[in-house]
């Protein structure tokens, strides 16, 4: 009975979700196996947005703000899902990006509003977008992980011969899904194209954006296999929306607005690349002018910033520091509460004056999980070859309480300790005024005072010759474009 009951319990729940789940897809009309409900897909999209703000932060630009709410929401109503409550919002990062969560929660970067060079390329770009949320793409990959995964240990229950290769099997199925995103992405390319058609845009400025794509792509050398990448080769698709957009236009015979100079216009101004007031990098010390602080960054150490937190780390990957506001309003409650959070053990604790700034410093080592039993879990004996050992400096400094991080593995902590405490017991006022009034680049949008090509009128704008590729990038030109006079053009200035 025992070996019967193991073989047949999962077809049966398999059975019964299929019964339960079974729903009609708004877009392809085919009936699916969903296991995310809609309110359901609402309430993530709700719980997301918050922390989604707080990670990357809002660009404020009440009038870009307004254009893409109002062409987000004309697009909205003609889609499949018009119900929705759809949002629109810009995150201020220079990335070039664009997503969606659940629900109808949409999210363009400035980086990639001022690489747009017309209305109808961002139309493309937010009829992709939307279509993710109408065609329930998170769902559905839900779904078919959980199905997948599910279909996979029954088969491991079943078979011991495919048991014994569980690990290639699970990574095989990772692979699957990768094949399931860049579906997901082609699928959103055609409802791209329909939705910005219906709205009124030429679609096949949708497809020429995929070339602005492909080019940041190369330069950055970031090109990958495309059997391992979640999205398309932005070379097909820059040939498949074509067609796709050649094939719409043909069967709906009409105008198809571009609109690249209101476009221009409307972001002249756009702030472009990192916005030095957030914080930056220069000559291996991180300033930010903001909060009025500054420390140095250990040598060679990679760096990543985002409004919560900045992060550093070697190449080898072997440690971390971070910083971030400590919650608490005094230095031991920020401590207390920093013990509890991430279930340290104190190993050794003690104050200090850092640049005339009241300070904690503690050296601790992470705790093993608990069940909520209280009884530790199953797992590998700690040894100093696994066991998180953290240097941490709380500093009371300007209203708030800085954590200073350093985290590394016990074996190699000694070594590194130096290296945590020389940027830690580093940080301190910033009063420099170059630094203080540093400027962000911005994109200035001037008219071609002749007839010339690309390079030519660049260079005769003022811009440096080893920026010409870069604002070919940004204006969707080559060097050899021509250029009639008065024609609008993106310039980087301050």
């Amino acid at each position: 009975m025992r070996t019967l009951f193991r073989f047949n319990w999962i077809p049966f729940v398999m059975g019964l979700v299929v019964l339960q789940s079974c729903s009609r897809n708004p877009v392809t009309g085919k009936r699916e196996i969903i296991l995310m409900s809609a309110e359901q897909e609402i309430a993530l999209g709700q719980q997301s947005h918050p922390s989604i703000v707080a990670s990357m932060g809002l660009y404020e630009d009440k009038r870009l703000q307004s254009f893409i709410s109002e062409k987000g929401m004309a697009m909205a109503k003609i889609s499949h899902r018009p119900e929705l409550p759809y949002q629109f919002n810009i995150i201020d990062s220079p990335v070039v990006n664009a997503f969606a969560v659940p629900g109808g929660y949409v999210y363009f970067t400035r980086g990639i509003m001022a690489h747009f060079n017309n209305e109808a390329e961002f139309a493309g770009v937010l009829g992709h977008e939307i279509g993710h949320v109408t065609a329930r793409h998170s769902a559905r990959q839900q779904t078919s992980q959980i199905l997948g995964t599910v279909g996979l240990i029954a088969g491991m229950v079943i078979s011991p011969k495919l048991a014994q290769f569980g690990e290639q099997a699970m990574q095989g199925l990772q692979m699957l899904m990768l094949s399931y995103s860049r579906a997901h992405e082609s699928e959103s390319d055609k409802i791209g194209v329909e939705y910005s058609s219906k709205v009124g845009y030429d679609a096949h400025q949708m497809a020429n954006f995929f070339g602005t794509i492909k080019r940041i792509s190369d330069n950055a050398g970031q090109s990958i296999p495309n059997i391992m990448s979640t999205h398309p080769d932005p070379g097909d698709r820059f040939n498949n929306v074509h067609a796709m957009a050649k094939d719409w236009q043909a069967k709906n015979v009409g105008n198809y607005a571009v609109n690249r100079e209101s476009y221009l216009q409307m972001i002249n101004g756009i702030v472009y690349g990192e916005d030095p007031k957030q914080g930056f990098v220069e000559n291996s010390v991180f300033y930010h002018p903001e909060l009025r602080f500054q420390f140095p960054i250990p040598n060679g150490w990679q760096t990543q910033n985002s409004p919560v937190q900045f992060v550093m780390a070697p190449k080898d990957g072997k440690a971390e520091m971070l910083l971030n506001v400590a919650q608490g309003g005094t230095l031991d409650s920020a401590a207390q509460n920093m013990v509890r959070q991430y279930n340290l053990k104190v190993l050794e604790s003690a104050r200090k004056t850092i640049h005339g700034n009241q300070a904690i410093v503690m050296i601790s080592q992470q705790q093993p999980q608990q069940q909520q039993q209280g009884q530790t879990q199953q797992q590998q004996p700690q040894t100093p070859a696994n066991t998180v050992q953290l240097a941490t400096w709380l500093i009371q400094y300007n209203g708030l309480i800085y954590a200073i991080h350093g985290v590394t593995t016990a074996d190699v902590f000694g070594n590194l300790y130096p290296t945590f405490r020389n940027t830690a017991e580093n940080f301190r006022l910033l009063n420099d005024p170059d630094k203080l009034n540093r400027k962000p680049e911005r994109i200035f949008v001037k008219n071609a005072p002749r007839n010339g090509t690309f390079k030519e009128i660049m260079t005769g704008l003022g811009m440096p010759a080893n920026r010409i590729e870069e604002l070919g990038v940004v204006n969707s030109m080559k060097a050899d474009s021509p250029i009639q006079k008065g024609m609008l053009l993106k310039v980087i200035g301050k």
